[in-house]
């Protein structure tokens, strides 16, 4: 889901932030920190960007379908509503 490789980074800077007493602890502080984020991490509700782009171009293809039926419904309707007039005289 998230890509290790970013939270790679984010681990790296957030160790290169920390003051150099802190630092000094090395890859220890690093690997520990890349395992609270990618923990911290895993449990929001993410998507990643390939499956948003997916669902991005769904509601796209939903909404001119949708722009489409109500373009035809109208069309019908305004049909129907011209037909009515005459039907009712030839009830009459």
């Amino acid at each position: 889901m998230l890509d290790p490789k970013k939270i790679e980074q984010i681990a790296r800077q957030i160790h290169s932030a920390m003051p150099k007493g802190v630092k000094e602890f090395g890859d220890d502080v690093e690997k520990k920190l890349r395992t609270i984020l990618q923990s911290q991490l895993s449990k929001l509700d993410l998507v990643n960007r390939e499956e948003f782009d997916i669902q991005t171009q769904v509601l796209l293809r939903t909404r001119e379908k949708l722009v489409s039926m109500e373009q035809r419904l109208s069309e019908l309707e305004a049909r129907l509503e011209s037909q009515q007039p005459s039907a009712e005289k030839k009830a009459e």
